[in-house]
């Protein structure tokens, strides 16, 4: 006895089946028609699919050399737990984070040392005129927002991040319709056709930017980007002079569904720009599989951030130290 071929509607997921009426498949739940041709093939792909894969080649970074930290400082803040890298220079501060005071915990020791530094482009001076005009206007604005000497304590700190490079390759499935309408002496008629259109290929992604700091909020830090990493350079300490640098307390292995979700994302929206001619585009089936071992790198990136308390309650601002970009 031979198996039989059971069918799934690519628009609704339910059983279809032959009309001899039509000499065609159609679903009884969206009334959708089909080629055989074109189920056939279409569950052949389904067949091929496999998995997703997310290995990652995390070896980020490497150790500090001798002599590299002699000048380094770890300031942890006794409130939010918040720590922080300085030059042995910096003066008594506050939190970048809850604005509370910090304090010397000892000599620098114990991350990786990154691979890349974006340098501050834009000094202090430029990062308080940023603020400034972001404030600008905003007349119900309560005054410890604009107060000069608050603007004062914006601070640089260079934020740690990975940076992922992979491949995907996808397969997706839209439900389209083109839509035309007329009419005579009598009436309006309006004709709606539907389309079943697939796109599948391969995008490589470089250096996909996650914040590994858990102090950073995710959609604060996507919000200020871009960065360029054309200017990015190979670390050296020298470039933390006069700024702060946060440690990262997240691994790469931790921050890889946030990394997935990014490149997802980024598939979805360049397959479906590609869908034209339609009146509507409704995706259907999504797959998204990562292709091959990626690679991480671990750089610092540049930001001016402040934070503002008012009401119980604090308010972040943060502006890219290379491009001006304020949140």
């Amino acid at each position: 006895m031979g198996n039989i071929q059971e069918y799934k509607c690519p628009c609704c997921g339910g059983a279809i089946h032959f009309d001899s009426t039509i000499q065609k498949m159609k679903c009884p739940f969206c009334d959708t028609e089909f080629e055989m041709e074109a189920l056939q093939g279409y569950d052949e792909a389904l067949n091929q699919e496999q998995a997703d894969k997310m290995v990652w080649d995390t070896n980020a970074g490497e150790e500090w050399g001798e002599g590299e930290t002699d000048g380094l400082r770890t300031y942890q803040c006794q409130s939010c737990g918040g720590e922080i890298v300085g030059d042995e220079s910096m003066a008594a501060s506050a939190c970048p984070y809850c604005g509370n005071p910090i304090v010397v915990t000892g000599q620098f020791q114990g991350a990786l040392k990154p691979d890349y530094v974006i340098p501050f482009k834009l000094d202090k001076k430029a990062a308080k005129a940023g603020l400034l005009r972001h404030l600008r206007g905003k007349r119900l604005l309560p005054k410890v927002f604009k107060d000069q000497n608050h603007i004062d304590e914006i601070k640089g700190i260079y934020v740690p991040f990975w940076l992922f490079d992979t491949d995907a390759d996808a397969d997706i499935r839209y439900r389209a319709t083109k839509v035309r309408s007329w009419s005579d002496k009598n009436y309006n008629y309006t004709e709606t056709r539907f389309f079943m259109v697939a796109r599948s290929g391969n995008i490589g992604f470089t250096r996909v930017p996650v914040d590994g700091s858990t102090k950073m909020e995710d959609d604060l830090m996507e919000s200020i980007e871009p960065f360029d990493f054309k200017e990015a350079v190979p670390f050296q300490t020298a470039y933390l002079a006069g700024y702060m640098a946060d440690k990262y307390d997240q691994e790469p292995d931790e921050l890889t569904g946030r990394v997935y979700e990014r490149m997802e994302q980024s598939v979805k929206d360049c397959f479906e720009a590609s869908v034209k001619g339609y009146a509507t585009v409704t995706p259907k089936q999504e797959k998204v599989t990562v292709t091959n071992k990626g690679e991480v790198k671990y750089g610092l990136f540049p930001v001016w951030f402040l934070n503002t308390k008012w009401n119980g309650k604090t308010y972040s601002f943060a502006m890219n130290g290379q491009t001006g970009k304020m949140v």
